[in-house]
Formats: structure tokens, C-alpha cells, sequence
């Protein structure tokens, strides 16, 4: 099956268009190399009979006849000249002298040059003729079997190199293109066995550090991220279905209190006071979902504007300074100065608010906040201090999340959103989150990009709300 899916894939086609290509151009070379190569040497050779003829004609013009003779039976005997052809004949193409005893029929009504002409014993050869001054005929030539041979090699080895390549650029390709089928069938295989039985599955990786395994690694991570935001929203709905279950059970006693029994006006009204008290309060809840959605969908993008955090600070400490007060809490900020940020307004006030109250309600009676604003390295730092229990470094990263709450029973005042819609403004101001121990109690941060990296008033977000130690 593996082998059909291999010899169907794109890969595989891509692969041996490559593989065309590559020979052509290999050819190409070869075959240029090959006519450069053989012209060369027949030139040469060319070259070296024209040479030669040059040399048997001055003979002639110094010594007549005889001398020609005499050289030409001096050239005969000479190992080096054994591939050569030499005849000279009379006006009648009659003998005269030379290693050939007969004047060719194709060459006596030609002149000048003659490629491939048939000889006895030696094979074809490229010849020269020329008439001399006294009607006589010479012919010389050099015999081209060993020519013809190297050619034939060339040949030879260009069909076996250009089979070679064939075959390992096929195989090349057949192997490259089973690797990746194989990755891609390995990837299918668990996105099949994740629509099956959930999302616990993941993409083996091989080790390698290849872009196979690099792809592994982000479809992994991205179902890491899938698998946490499904768990995320079960919880929320467990979570919601919860809190709102104590408030709508209350209330259908109340209504059906007041549709059993016969009760007076005023009665009636306080039935109808506390049901809308808990109206009021699913109300708010389901108001801070919504709030929360529309600020992680940017859609208070728009109302970005330069703002003093400093100010907004100011502003919550004097908000809050009569509950501190009632709960025995000393605020202390620190607010001193222009600390300009890029962001909305209201929001930011909202988040702070958030931390403010949770520190209030949460760091310990007769304790103190602290609200610190500064100018650190990579820009304005707002930091939440209290004396409290804190939070448990293990479920620092949950109570990030919607209707989350350390306490399980889930019996005092509150539906779970604050640090959620904390960290969604945050992350819509591209602001770092940091919750840490403060020794004891919580410290929670808001590092704020710098002004100077991020002049545009709608910046994007710089990732991820980041929980952890103190830096």
C-alpha cells in the first residue's frame, strides 16, 4: 500500500522532473565535452596530414621525382608513420611508389580532401590528394580506426553514464519520495486516531531534526494547545453550569414559595428584590464573558491612546481606599511621576482594579497592598504586592483561566474572572503577566511594552501571558 501511495505522489513525479532535468544538463555537457573531445583529435589529425603533404610537395619542387620517391620509402619504413597511407602515381593513375598498390576509383576524378575512404588492411582513412607540376598523382592519408574507436569508447561510456544516472536518480527518487509518504502517511495514521478515540495522540518524531521533525514538533504543540483549550472550555462549562446552578435554584424556590402560598405585598416584593439580586449577579457574570471574548477578539483595539499609568493607579488606590480600610488593609502606592503607556484607558483601570480588590479580599487580614509603578529596562512595570497565602506555584498557570478558583467548594462571593479578564487585557496591551511569590503572599506584575520599541497606538500582542517565579 505504502509502495502505490509512493508511486502516486507528487514527490515522486516533482522528483523525476528533477531528475530529467539533471540529465539533460548532464548530457548536454557530456555531449559538448564529446564533440569538442573527437573534433579535436580529428582535427589535429587534419592538420598533421596537411603538414605532412606540405613536407612531400617541397621534396618534390627540391629533387623532382626521385626525391619524392626516396621520402616517401624513407616514411615506409618508419614505425611512426605505419598508420599512414602514401601513393604516387602517374599521369594514368599507374603505381609508382607507396604502400598502396592500386589508385582508389572513387578518388580519380576528385581533389583536395576525402573523409572515410576504404583501404585493404587498415581500415578506412582520411586522405589528401594533389596533382603535381608533371601530371603525376600523390595521395596521403592517415588511416582513422583508432579514431573511430575512441569515438565509439566516448560512446560507450556516455550510454552506460547516462543508464547509471538514470538508475540511481530513479532510486534517489523512489527513496526520497518513500521517506516522505511514509512521514505523511505516519501524520495521517495519528489525525485518523485522533478523530477516532480524542486528541491523546501525537506525531512520532524520529530524532532527526529534519523539517519532518520540525513539523511534528508544531503539529504536536498545536494539539497540545487544541487538547488545553478543550479541557479549558469543559471546565468552563462545568464551572458556569456550577455557579449558576446555587442562584437559578434559589430562585425557582423563591417562585414557586410565592406561587404556593398566600403571601402579603410586602412579602411579595422582598421575594421579587432577592430574585432580582440574583438576576443582577448571572447578569454580571455572563457581562464579564462577554467582555472578556470582546477583548480577546482586539475589538477594543480602537480605543488605544496614550495614557499615564501613574494616574490610572492614583485613581484605584482612592477607589478602593474605603474597602482597605473596612478590612483592616493598608494600601501603599507608589505612583510618583508620568509613566506613559499605549493602551485603553477604562480596561486598564478595570485589570487594575481587578488585582487591587483580589489582593484586598485575598492578603490576609490586617495586611497591607502595595501598588509600585516604574520604568524598568524594557519598559513601564506596574506591580501588585499583598501579605497573604498566595498561590500555590502549580496552579499559578490555572487561575488564569475562566471560573477557576482555589477554593472548591465554591461557596464565597465571586464567579472566577477576574484574573481571566486580567490576562486578556494583558494580552491585548501585548503586556507580560508575571505572578510570583512575593515571601510571603502574591506579587503580581504587568510589564508593559516600552514606548520607544512600540510607538503605534494599536500595538499586536507580544505573545503569551507568562506565569512563574520572580525574575
Amino acid at each position: 500500500m505504502l509502495l502505490n501511495k509512493t508511486l502516486r505522489s507528487s514527490t515522486l513525479r516533482l522528483a523525476f522532473i528533477y531528475v530529467v532535468v539533471f540529465n539533460a544538463a548532464i548530457f548536454g555537457l557530456l555531449g559538448y565535452v564529446y564533440w569538442s573531445t573527437v573534433g579535436y583529435i580529428y582535427k589535429e589529425s587534419d592538420r598533421t596530414i596537411s603538414a605532412e603533404l606540405g613536407l612531400l610537395i617541397k621534396a618534390y619542387d627540391v629533387g623532382g621525382g626521385d626525391r619524392l620517391v626516396q621520402l616517401i620509402n624513407q616514411r615506409l619504413t618508419d614505425a611512426h608513420f605505419s598508420d599512414w597511407v602514401y601513393l604516387l602515381a602517374d599521369k594514368s593513375f599507374n603505381y609508382v611508389a607507396g604502400n598502396c598498390e592500386s589508385w582508389p576509383a572513387a578518388l580519380r576524378s576528385s581533389e583536395g580532401w576525402s573523409i572515410d575512404v576504404p583501404f585493404d588492411g587498415g581500415g578506412p582513412a582520411r586522405v589528401m590528394q594533389q596533382v603535381l607540376p608533371d601530371g603525376s598523382h600523390l595521395l596521403l592519408g592517415r588511416r582513422i580506426g583508432e579514431l573511430d574507436q575512441f569515438g565509439k569508447n566516448v560512446t560507450i561510456g556516455l550510454a552506460a553514464a547516462a543508464a547509471l544516472f538514470l538508475v540511481l536518480a530513479a532510486a534517489a527518487g523512489l527513496s526520497t519520495s518513500r521517506r516522505s509518504v511514509a512521514r505523511i502517511e505516519a501524520i495521517n495514521a495519528t489525525s485518523r486516531a485522533i478523530m477516532r478515540s480524542g486528541l491523546g495522540e501525537r506525531i512520532p518524531l524520529r530524532g532527526t531534526g529534519d523539517e519532518w521533525d520540525g513539523l511534528a514538533e508544531n503539529l504536536n504543540s498545536m494539539l497540545d494547545r487544541i487538547q488545553e483549550l478543550v479541557e479549558t472550555n469543559r471546565q468552563v462549562s462545568d464551572n458556569v453550569a456550577h455557579d449558576l446552578r446555587t442562584p437559578l435554584t434559589r430562585m425557582r424556590g423563591r417562585l414557586e414559595r410565592a406561587c404556593n402560598q398566600d403571601l402579603d405585598v410586602g412579602r411579595y416584593q422582598a421575594l421579587v428584590n432577592d430574585t432580582i439580586g440574583e438576576l443582577d449577579v448571572i447578569l454580571t457574570t455572563f457581562s464579564s464573558l462577554l467582555r472578556i471574548s470582546q477583548i480577546e477578539a482586539r475589538d477594543r483595539t480602537a480605543g488605544f491612546r496614550h495614557a499615564n499609568l501613574s494616574a490610572i493607579v492614583r485613581e484605584v488606590a482612592e477607589l478602593f481606599e474605603p474597602a482597605a480600610e473596612e478590612k483592616g488593609v493598608r494600601l501603599q502606592p507608589d505612583a510618583c511621576g508620568i509613566v506613559p503607556v499605549v493602551g485603553d484607558r477604562d480596561l486598564l483601570f478595570d485589570a487594575i482594579s481587578n488585582l487591587v480588590d483580589n489582593a484586598i479580599k485575598h492578603g490576609g487580614d490586617r495586611g497591607e497592598v502595595g501598588i509600585a509603578v516604574s520604568e524598568g529596562i524594557d519598559g513601564p512595570v506596574l506591580a501588585i504586592t499583598d501579605r497573604g497565602p498566595g498561590i500555590p506555584n502549580e496552579e499559578r498557570k490555572q487561575v488564569l483561566r475562566r471560573f477557576y478558583r482555589l477554593e472548591r467548594s465554591r461557596n464565597s462571593p465571586g464567579n472566577g474572572l477576574g484574573l481571566s479578564l486580567v490576562a486578556a487585557v494583558a494580552n491585548l496591551h501585548g503586556a507580560r503577566l508575571v505572578l510570583a511569590d512575593n515571601a510571603p503572599g502574591l506579587r503580581v506584575e504587568l510589564h508593559f511594552p516600552s514606548l520607544q520599541r512600540d510607538t503605534d497606538p494599536q500595538p499586536q500582542s507580544r505573545g503569551l501571558v507568562v506565569t512563574g517565579p520572580d525574575p
